[in-house]
C-alpha cells in the first residue's frame, strides 16, 4: 500500500468535513481487516481512514506472495508513519487500533494526536509488567529464533488458532486464517519483549499527557495473546492521566480475533458508543 494511496485516503476524509477515524491494524493483519468497522463508523457520521503500515501490500494474496516487504518494520517507524499521515488531516481524528495497533494507538494518543481513542487487546507498552504464559506461547513463533528480528514471519494455522482464533469454531478459525492472516515483521515483538530492560524503547507511551484525550481499552476475556492481566495493567497505567477519562471493558468469551470474527459487531458497537460520548 503506497504512501500515495494513504494520502488519497486522507484527502478524501478531509473533503467530507467529518471527524476522521483512523484504524490501525496489528501484526499478521492488513488494513482490509477493518473494512466492516469502517462501514459502521461511516454510517454513524465519521470519515473512516484505513492506512497501512509502510509497504503493506494491497491484498492478502499479495502479502503471502511477497512476505519480505514486512521485514524490518519497528514500532517507532510505524508510529512516525501514522503520525505523519494524521498530521495531514484537517480535524483531529479518533484513533482505533487492535493488538500492536492498540499499542500504536496509545503512542499516538500520548503525542496528542487523537480526540478520542480505543485500544483493543493492545500489545504492552514499556512499564506494563505482567507476562502471562499464554502471551509467551502466542509470541513463540517469532521469539524462539533471534534471527526473526530481521525477518517477516507467517503463522501456521495451528499458531493462528492459538494466538488469534481460540474462541471460535474450528470452521471459522480456518476461514479467518485464509481470509486475513499475513506475515508480520518480527522486530516489534522483540521490542515489546525487552521494553522493560531498554530505557530507549520505542514502545514508550506518554500516558499522563494533558492532550491525550479519552481512552477506552477493550479486552477479550479469552485472549491468549493479550490476556486481561496485560490489558488491565495498561489500563492502570493510563488511569493515572488526570486530564481525561480512561476506561476498560472486558468482552466475555472473546479471543484475539474479536475485531474480525463473527462477534466483531458487538466490539465495534462498544467502541463506537464510547467515541460518541466525546466526539
Amino acid at each position: 500500500m503506497s504512501i500515495e494511496h494513504d494520502i488519497t485516503l486522507i484527502e478524501q476524509a478531509n473533503a467530507t468535513g467529518k471527524t476522521p477515524v483512523v484504524f490501525v491494524h496489528g501484526l499478521w493483519l492488513l488494513p482490509s481487516s477493518w473494512d466492516s468497522w469502517a462501514q459502521v463508523f461511516a454510517e454513524a457520521g465519521f470519515a473512516p481512514v484505513q492506512p497501512g503500515w509502510p509497504d503493506d501490500p494491497d491484498t492478502v494474496a499479495e502479502a503471502k506472495a511477497h512476505p519480505e516487504v514486512f521485514a524490518h518494520k519497528t514500532v517507532g517507524q510505524v508510529a512516525d508513519h501514522f503520525a505523519d499521515l494524521i498530521g495531514k488531516l484537517e480535524r483531529k481524528p479518533v484513533i482505533v487500533g487492535h493488538s500492536f495497533g492498540g499499542l500504536l494507538t496509545q503512542i499516538l494518543a500520548g503525542r496528542g494526536l487523537a480526540c478520542a481513542s480505543v485500544a483493543i487487546d493492545p500489545a504492552p507498552f514499556q512499564g506494563v509488567l505482567p507476562l502471562p504464559f499464554s502471551s509467551l506461547r502466542a509470541a513463540a513463533p517469532v521469539l524462539t529464533n533471534p534471527a526473526n528480528i530481521h525477518r517477516a514471519v507467517p503463522l501456521t494455522y495451528e499458531q493462528f488458532r492459538y494466538a488469534f482464533a481460540n474462541a471460535v469454531s474450528e470452521e471459522e478459525a480456518h476461514e479467518l486464517y485464509e481470509k486475513f492472516s499475513v506475515p508480520a515483521p518480527g522486530a516489534p515483538l522483540f521490542q515489546a519483549a525487552v521494553a522493560n530492560f531498554n530505557p530507549w524503547s520505542e514502545t514508550k507511551v506518554d500516558s499522563t499527557a494533558e492532550n491525550r484525550g479519552p481512552l477506552l481499552i477493550i479486552s477479550g476475556e479469552k485472549d491468549h495473546t493479550v490476556p486481561w492481566a496485560i490489558a488491565n495493567a495498561s489500563y492502570k497505567k493510563q488511569a493515572h492521566n488526570e486530564h481525561h477519562v480512561t476506561e476498560i471493558i472486558e468482552m466475555p468469551g472473546r479471543g484475539h480475533s474479536l475485531t474480525i470474527d463473527n462477534g466483531w459487531r458487538e466490539v465495534c458497537g462498544t467502541a463506537l458508543t464510547f467515541v460518541q460520548r466525546f466526539v
